[in-house]
């Protein structure tokens, strides 16, 4: 390791028998999915197997509910719901491309399922559905507290309230969105997309702008729990924006530079601007992601070396446990200092 043991203590480390894809924390879990559908879920405290499942067809995201007593994984033929008091799993084979999962709450949550969202409650009933999609629904995100469902898929962002199936807001864009990030003031909508772009939507008027001139495609976007900044992918180089004011536009973003190609990356909770990023090469880097004036390319406050294993994701268990999950299977949790320092 490059970080001293003092100053991000390996707390836990364990080996799944899949390769991860996915990470969620939320409360005292930690859940991994692996791309040939195996799901563990883990104490976050010590690393120990609390419950399993399987989704056939393979993984590609998994959500704990905000109260860690659910958790949803999708697929590429389908989904499954998991509950804790019992260890129940509902598993739905519906031969859908079923990207993603958002809770509203700990009793609803919303479920890609081939062109539509399906909004459930958590033991798996459904609620309501949206309309068809011009294609396959590639991303979800809740705002509004919850009352309102962002749905992206080729061609725009949809907006949906509580029991309509028709959108009651488009946020049109001729292209493929990849990626789908809300901040949590619920003011901007931003899309990740094919075409090595960001697309940003102001939700009050529906104002747009484009960020565009990504060497690479756009896969990861992330916003921070004020809302003032934005992380993407699409470079070597991770790029924050500033949302704070009027937004982004006519700024340049920071530069966080570490990683030839960056695989994952999630925001600390808070607001002190710490930023984790993983890499191909399986190191992981913490930034003070909103340090410097715009346009300053940064440093790594801190790097943690992976010996070599991609990083597949990367999850706060709280604002003192960061989870990395490699894909030779290894799910490291380490202990950071306090959120003023890294």
């Amino acid at each position: 390791m490059s970080v001293s043991s003092v100053e991000a203590a390996l707390a836990w480390e364990v080996s799944v028998d899949d390769a991860p894809v996915a990470l969620s924390a939320r409360g005292d879990l930690v859940a991994v999915a692996g791309a040939e559908g195996t799901v563990r879920v883990l104490d976050a405290a010590f690393g120990a197997e609390i419950g399993a499942l399987d989704l056939p067809g393979g993984a590609l995201r998994v959500a704990l509910s905000p109260d860690a007593q659910h958790l949803a994984v999708t697929g590429p033929m389908g989904y499954a719901l998991w509950r804790r008091v019992d260890g129940r799993t509902t598993v739905r084979e519906s031969g859908a491309w079923s990207a993603a999962a958002a809770w509203a709450d700990q009793e609803r949550l919303a479920v890609a399922s081939g062109r539509r969202a399906l909004v459930l409650d958590a033991d798996g009933g459904q609620l309501w559905r949206t309309e068809p999609a011009a294609s396959t629904v590639t991303d979800l995100a809740w705002l509004r507290q919850g009352r309102r469902l962002a749905v992206a898929a080729y061609g725009a962002v949809r907006g949906h309230e509580r029991h309509t199936e028709q959108p009651v807001v488009t946020y049109p864009y001729v292209g493929s969105h990849l990626a789908l990030a809300v901040a949590p003031t619920g003011k901007w909508i931003c899309s990740g997309n094919q075409d090595a772009s960001i697309h940003i939507w102001r939700t009050r008027d529906g104002s747009e702008l484009t960020m565009s001139g990504y060497p690479e495609k756009v896969s990861r976007l992330a916003f921070d729990e004020t809302g003032f900044w934005l992380a993407a992918d699409g470079a070597p180089d991770v790029t924050v924006w500033d949302f704070a004011g009027k937004g982004p536009e006519g700024t340049a973003p920071r530069s966080l530079r570490c990683h030839e190609t960056v695989t994952a990356l999630a925001w600390r909770p808070g607001a002190a601007g710490h930023l984790a990023s993983g890499g191909d090469d399986g190191t992981v880097a913490l930034w003070h992601a909103t340090a410097g004036r715009p346009e300053a390319r940064l440093r790594p406050a801190r790097t943690v070396e992976g010996d070599g294993a991609a990083v597949a994701a990367l999850a706060w268990a709280g604002p003192h446990l960061l989870v990395s999950a490699h894909r030779d299977g290894r799910v490291r949790a380490h202990a950071v200092p306090s959120r003023t320092a890294l």
